[in-house]
């Protein structure tokens, strides 16, 4: 079962309040891309959309803002933030650098029971990407992740994380999911699990920083053929 973050809207599993249900819906429709980068996000339009009132949808707006994928100016309005290279590289550089040190954490003390729970959400991963589930997929790479990060103890490493990583989630367009891209980061995945089962702080961090390169690298180039276009 995949459990959703912290501060992912929809907050944990059952009955959501009504601007819960609008934060949830929202989210997705700006990760998938439906609603891109710079879209005025108007709260009758989104109503509409919606099929809910515009009081819930307000609150939506507030909790997209706090975890940074919206914008919203008093008097000027809302709208889905911008997608940059500076942006790109300043998010990279962040996740760097926390989830290096969640990683490092979570090598020290990983238990059978935080290996098995990481392993079933890569399976999931892999499954749900070849099947071609973009969303699911999503949820269960998120998870697999965070089944590591969560295993360090922290309690705010996690939550500083998290908005970051829903920013550079964003990012992830356009990138066609070949059954050898399936592989390579099945196998980037594994090593991080593996240094972290042997309790390899130094190859945890590794690992992970590879994994995250490798991706910055894919996005990088997607985003300069997209801008090369006429």
């Amino acid at each position: 079962m995949i459990r959703r973050l912290e501060l992912t809207p929809g907050g944990p599993t059952g009955r959501r309040t009504l601007a819960e249900e609008a934060a949830a819906e929202l989210h997705e429709l700006i990760l998938s891309g439906e609603l891109p980068s710079g879209t005025a996000l108007r709260l009758e339009e989104l109503a509409k959309r919606l099929d809910m009132s515009q009081m819930p949808i307000r609150e939506g707006l507030r909790r997209m803002a706090a975890l940074g994928l919206v914008e919203i100016v008093p008097h000027k309005g809302a709208w889905v933030r911008e997608l940059s290279m500076e942006d790109l590289r300043d998010t990279h550089a962040t996740r760097l650098a926390l989830e290096s040190l969640a990683v490092r954490a979570a090598a020290t003390r990983f238990s059978d029971t935080d290996a098995s729970t990481a392993r079933d959400a890569l399976a999931e991963h892999v499954r749900l990407s070849k099947l071609g589930d973009n969303i699911a997929s999503r949820q269960a790479h998120t998870e697999f992740h965070f089944a590591i990060y969560r295993a360090g103890g922290s309690r705010w490493l996690p939550r500083a994380i998290e908005p970051v990583w829903q920013n550079s989630e964003r990012y992830r367009f356009g990138s066609r999911q070949t059954k050898a891209r399936i592989e390579q980061t099945r196998r980037e995945h594994q090593a991080i699990l593996d240094a972290c089962v042997a309790h390899d702080e130094a190859g945890a961090e590794a690992a992970l920083r590879e994994h995250l390169e490798g991706a910055m690298q894919r996005i990088t180039e997607t985003m300069e053929r997209r801008s090369a276009k006429p």
